[in-house]
């Protein structure tokens, strides 16, 4: 697999609170660990809460050295919420902070993703964007339930409300999925800076181009800034094989 990752304060951020891991050497058990987080919380807290998710769950995967990948990545998520939950409630400056997560893994030909909160995860497979995470937000909550529309879901003002994030609360639930490997030809993850700022069909046009990986992170992250760029934006592209993909 190649992969390149790049991250990014974009255009109206004073700070950048998103966190990005990618080896695609082992991991403890794991045979190649991508983590992408997206902090939220007052007073720069977001930050923390985005690296020390990333940095408790690496050394619990590590430590802990579990074979089954939904497993390994389920037990070091519950330490990295508990570890952030603990630290808000013990410094009020860092009251209510949490973290977005998504965390891949190929094991045995097949993607193993975990998720909480509204990054995501994309695959691309046979020319085509497929979305493999599901959004825990406000927004996506209405549409599942048909209160809104598509259209009227892109600018809601409630674009922004997660309902489900790493160490905002005591306990926490995960969002697992996987995929066999067979048809991939690339993998997407990134923070809803970009999502929110570049259509599905940009980033399947990007993804699926002859353009090197590091090209094609660098240009999903021009695409953002250049639509805006209202929030921190963070890609990790992989691909997946070196034939020649198909253009959506």
């Amino acid at each position: 697999m190649l992969f390149y990752a790049i991250t990014d304060k974009g255009q109206k951020r004073a700070h950048n609170e998103d966190y990005v891991f990618a080896s695609d050497a082992s991991v403890g058990a794991l045979p190649n660990l991508f983590l992408v987080a997206d902090g939220m919380g007052g007073h720069n807290a977001g930050d923390v809460a985005s690296e020390t998710a990333v940095k408790v769950i690496l050394e619990e995967v590590r430590k802990r050295k579990i074979k089954s990948p939904v497993q390994a990545l389920e037990q070091a998520i519950y330490h990295a919420n508990k570890a952030i939950y603990e630290c808000a409630r013990s410094d009020e400056s860092k009251s209510g902070m949490g973290t977005t997560l998504v965390a891949a893994t190929v094991v045995n030909n097949r993607l193993h993703v975990a998720n909480v909160g509204d990054s995501r995860l994309y695959i691309v497979r046979g020319g085509e964007l497929v979305q493999v995470t599901r959004d825990h937000s406000l927004v996506e909550e209405m549409l599942r339930s048909g209160t809104i529309s598509q259209a009227a879901a892109k600018h809601h003002p409630a674009k922004h409300k997660i309902t489900r994030a790493v160490g905002a609360e005591e306990d926490v639930r995960i969002d697992f999925f996987d995929e066999p490997m067979d048809d991939i030809r690339a993998i997407f993850l990134c923070t809803d800076g970009l999502s929110n700022m570049v259509d599905e069909e940009q980033i399947c046009e990007v993804l699926t181009s002859s353009k090197k990986v590091k090209q094609k992170a660098e240009r999903l992250v021009e695409l953002a800034n250049e639509g805006g760029g209202k929030d921190n934006i963070t890609v990790l592209v992989i691909d997946s094989t070196s034939e020649e993909v198909k253009e959506c």
